[in-house]
């Protein structure tokens, strides 16, 4: 079988890469890509370790096959920080909800994706918009805490998006 040829853009960057017709989206970023920081939690689609941006859409790279990034924009977690200085939302998960590491990536970028959804709304808003994100060790408190944490402190500082 051939390989194709899938020309994207990732956080930011044009990106080329060969993959078999059948490859997920996280194999190519984990592999060819080098690209490590989503996760395989699940291969299913149940635990969103693996989320990333397409477009502006959140998407699980493991149910994505990796020749559909043709001429899409994707983000990783790897997109989320600018040089040294950390993201916001990483910063604050740093500091209150750091867990073990599977499915942080994910929740990374899900928090993201719902904070430019709502904008920094409240609790309840955030509550029934929330991705479903495996975080089995801990629960959920820290994660929403962290985030309306963050939300807060980006209307108090003015920004309106936290992707530049």
């Amino acid at each position: 079988m051939t390989k194709l040829h899938v020309s994207t853009t990732i956080n930011g960057e044009p990106a080329e890469y060969l993959c078999e017709p059948y490859d997920t989206m996280l194999d190519a970023l984990r592999g060819p890509l080098g690209l490590t920081g989503s996760k395989e939690g699940c291969a299913s689609g149940d635990c969103g370790a693996c989320s990333i941006m397409l477009d502006d859409r959140l998407v699980c790279s493991c149910l994505m096959l990796s020749a559909e990034a043709e001429g899409h924009e994707l983000r990783t977690i790897e997109g989320m920080a600018h040089g040294d200085k950390l993201h916001p939302l990483q910063q604050k998960f740093l500091e209150c909800a750091l867990q073990c590491g599977i499915c942080t990536s994910g929740m990374l970028v899900a928090s993201d994706a719902l904070l430019q959804k709502i904008r920094g709304g409240a609790r309840k808003r955030c509550g029934s918009g929330w991705p479903v994100i495996c975080a089995g060790a801990t629960g959920y408190d820290k994660i929403v805490r962290a985030v309306l944490e963050t939300a807060a402190d980006m209307r108090e500082q003015g920004i309106k998006e936290s992707r530049q």
